[in-house]
């Protein structure tokens, strides 16, 4: 379907004149192809588009070591030292792909090693033949291995690349890199064993992933473990209605806090929601407002209200709660600005910062909020305000400090320029949605009616504690 010489022409244009136009041309004409009026057509078209997606993703790997070395030797000649050329690059690369910083680390890593040292699985994903993930698990598998090993491994499976699954082609690819230097190896799965972890992510519904990282053997009798409690549970009847899945759910959470039972948890959880949704339906004659786990996502009103009911005896155990005032304009939805004269954003103003933010505020970074910033620095005279505040990742912080950034913040939006004049904006989403009709406004502090209308907003610090025997 597509070969090497595939990539010479785009739409009967030579590609070395081919102009950041024509590819965006080109790509509004493909957006508005209509379908295929036959199976047959439906189906090559399908293989077609697969190939073009691979090229694409070939000839954008080029781009960025092209990118990477420009931004290097520009740096170079400005005198910057050698260990300090290059930052900021993985994240430029994350912006312009709209993806995370880390992800953007990640495909700045693919592109080196494809460009430089997997030349058969450049080749293939050139001529569309293999997907960007199969080049992925090539440059995972072979990662620690120099780069006459590397080049080994790729020479090795240069005719299989098309033909193995993708299991398969990483376990190929781990056996060839592990029996080129077995020692190496060796010293490579003592490095991965070191580098163990738990970490936590949101998923659907309200539920999260709770992933470790675990060496083979460990990770294995873990789950034998759980499953063999499972299934006694199941065998005796003590599982009652729950599923093996769940069995095993509850027993990783017990075991792991020293709780008696799984709901017993002591934990605590910051929800954001609004009066109405916090008191109950007929509050308001609009639809309940979701709340909001802070740093996870939505959670239905009537669900948060069921964790804060001391009578509750669910999955979720009872709670204790705080709850503590915000205010947001009735036109947005957007918190109320809140200054400090400090010069470490701290205290409540660090707390309305981190809900109005939820995690990190760089475009397309999901990464939990690590550091409060001034957008303009503060040693240029930036204020520690409200305004002026933007919850980061630790990556973004540090990217920021790079020649060239510049971050410029309202509470609405944050707008980043990067050292090549591009710019991405974020707008932060309102932490509750604008009210039919406003609130009655807050007493000031003299006792008078403040002349700005707010919708107050709960903001509600949940414990849970162990259920009572």
């Amino acid at each position: 379907m597509f070969d090497q010489g595939a990539t010479s022409q785009v739409a009967g244009v030579p590609a070395a004149d081919l102009t950041v136009a024509g590819i965006t041309a080109f790509t509004a004409a493909l957006s508005a192809l209509a379908p295929a009026v036959t199976e047959a057509e439906n189906v090559e078209r399908i293989t077609a588009l697969e190939a073009l997606k691979n090229v694409c993703a070939a000839v954008q790997a080029r781009e960025t070591v092209a990118f990477d070395a420009a931004r290097r030797d520009a740096e170079a000649a400005r005198g910057v030292p050698v260990a300090q050329r290059g930052r900021g690059v993985a994240s430029e690369v994350a912006l312009a792909r709209r993806l995370s910083p880390s992800q953007g680390s990640r495909c700045l890593g693919l592109a080196r090693a494809l460009v430089a040292e997997l030349p058969h699985t450049m080749s293939a994903l050139t001529a569309g033949a293999v997907s960007e993930w199969r080049a992925t698990i090539m440059a995972r598998e072979t990662g620690w291995l120099p780069v006459e090993g590397r080049r080994h491994v790729d020479a090795q499976l240069a005719e299989k690349l098309t033909t193995l699954g993708d299991k398969r082609l990483a376990g190929e690819a781990r056996r060839l890199a592990q029996a080129w230097d077995p020692a190496e190896s060796v010293r490579h799965l003592r490095k991965a064993e070191s580098e163990r972890c738990v970490t936590i992510r949101p998923a659907p519904d309200t539920m999260v992933y709770l992933t470790a990282l675990l060496p083979m053997v460990q990770g294995i009798a873990a789950y034998a473990a759980m499953k063999k409690h499972a299934d006694t549970l199941i065998g005796t009847g003590e599982a009652g209605d729950r599923t093996r899945g769940q069995v095993m759910a509850d027993t990783l959470v017990e075991r792991v806090t020293g709780q008696e039972t799984a709901s017993a948890v002591p934990v605590e959880v910051h929800l954001v929601m609004t009066d109405a949704a916090l008191l109950g339906a007929g509050m308001s004659d609009d639809p309940e407002e979701p709340a909001w786990v802070v740093g996870h996502g939505p959670l239905p009103a009537a669900a948060a209200r069921d964790l804060l009911d001391p009578e509750n005896d669910g999955p979720s155990g009872r709670a204790r709660a705080w709850v503590r005032r915000l205010y947001t304009a009735p036109e947005t939805g957007h918190l109320v600005a809140m200054d400090s004269t400090r010069r470490v954003f701290d205290g409540l103003l660090r707390r309305m910062i981190v809900v109005r933010d939820d995690t990190c505020r760089t475009p397309w970074c999901d990464a939990p909020i690590r550091h409060i910033d001034h957008a303009h620095p503060h040693a240029a005279g930036g204020d520690t305000s409200y305004d002026n505040a933007s919850g980061l990742c630790e990556r973004c912080n540090h990217a920021k400090e790079n020649h060239g950034w510049h971050h410029a913040a309202t509470p609405e939006t944050l707008t980043i320029t990067t050292p090549t004049g591009h710019s991405y904006e974020q707008t932060t989403l309102p932490v509750a949605r604008p009210p039919g009709s406003p609130a009655k406004s807050p007493p000031a502090r003299d006792g008078s009616t403040s002349p700005l209308e707010h919708h107050l907003t709960g903001w509600i610090d949940i414990q849970w504690l162990p259920r009572a025997s």
